[in-house]
């Protein structure tokens, strides 16, 4: 059997905004923009530049209730973790784009991480793996495949 998780919603307050960090910011591909005129809304999905796997579909908050999750969808933790193929060159250029970077970049047992916000306020981990984690090694092989 062969499963992936194709796509996690992230809620966000308006589409254009969110793809105007996201593409514009991150430097992530526009995947979709889709206008669904029966539910009057888009489905934007983006996706890491180079990236093989999982997209963030970007869900506007259309209800009352699910204004309060926008910039919170984990409770204040890192939610997103984004993995690098050269930690510095990503993290000097998402600097120069004036991401905010609420914790500098280390070096841990795992790789090289700093934490930063999106335009919301969620927190995100810049990484690169080090070779050999088990993570960075399940990478590899899906791209051998």
């Amino acid at each position: 059997m062969r499963q992936s998780i194709v796509h996690i919603a992230l809620v966000v307050r308006d589409y254009d905004e969110a793809i105007a960090f996201y593409v514009g910011k991150l430097g992530f591909e526009l995947i979709e923009d889709t206008y669904q005129p029966a539910q009057d809304k888009r489905w934007v999905v983006v996706a890491p530049p180079g990236g093989a796997g999982t997209t963030l579909l970007l869900a506007k908050a259309s209800r009352p209730e699910q204004q309060p999750f926008v910039g919170n969808q984990a409770g204040g933790r890192v939610f997103l973790f984004l993995n690098t193929d050269d930690f510095w060159r990503d993290y000097e250029r998402m600097r120069a784009q004036g991401i905010v970077f609420v914790r500098e970049a280390k070096e841990e047992d795992y790789g090289t991480v700093a934490v930063f916000e999106d335009v919301y306020g969620n927190l995100w981990d810049l990484l690169q793996l080090r070779p050999g984690h088990p993570v960075a090694a399940r990478m590899a092989l899906q791209l051998a495949e």
